[in-house]
């Protein structure tokens, strides 16, 4: 039996994400969860919003522990994680309705950014609606201290990595379709982006 993975910004930030996402994903349809990491949130969210298919993604080496999650909680809406590598041309499945997807570009170099987004452009049907939660700098400068500090952890550990300029993720987001919703302000200087793709390019 594997130890499950636990992150404690998962435990702090999920109750008020889901406040936000409920108001998003109101009608029922399956969420792709890209990068789910531990698998906390699938879960927790799952729970919250018993209408949706929750199917997390990740590595294939991040699965045993998002699984481990997953069979603790037992929900009938929460699906086995599949694997997804942004990188790989190739995603499991034919099209998406609805994604979620935290704390992930600032892990992620640019160029998977942008690889990410391209992915976009080809797996999201018309009117999906995308939600993106995590750090952003807005012209050019850091919304805070603890930003700052954290993007020189994220740099320390790995140089291609760090807090993405909004600008710039909203241009690669209008590339790919998506208009902005609603730029939603979070707890601890972190934000919500609701996006929608607005039709078949």
């Amino acid at each position: 039996m594997i130890n499950k993975p636990y992150s404690q910004a998962c435990e702090n930030n999920k109750t008020p994400i889901l406040a936000v996402i409920k108001e998003v994903f109101t009608e029922p349809t399956t969420v792709w969860e890209i990068g789910s990491g531990t698998g906390q949130h699938a879960c927790f969210f799952a729970s919250g919003l018993p209408h949706l298919v929750w199917q997390p993604t990740d590595v294939a080496e991040n699965l045993p522990g998002i699984n481990a999650w997953r069979e603790e909680v037992q929900l009938p809406n929460l699906n086995s994680p599949l694997v997804l590598d942004v990188t790989s041309p190739v995603w499991p499945c034919d099209g998406m309705d609805a994604v979620f997807t935290a704390n992930t570009l600032h892990i992620m170099s640019w160029q998977n950014v942008e690889t990410l987004f391209k992915r976009f452009q080809a797996y999201l049907n018309p009117l999906t609606t995308v939600c993106i939660y995590g750090s952003f700098n807005y012209n050019g400068k850091f919304t805070s201290d603890s930003n700052a500090n954290f993007d020189q952890w994220l740099k320390n550990r790995d140089p291609l990595s760090g807090i993405r300029d909004f600008e710039a993720v909203l241009a690669l987001a209008e590339n790919a379709g998506l208009r902005l919703l609603k730029d939603n302000p979070m707890p601890a200087n972190n934000r919500l982006l609701v996006l929608k793709k607005v039709g078949i390019l």
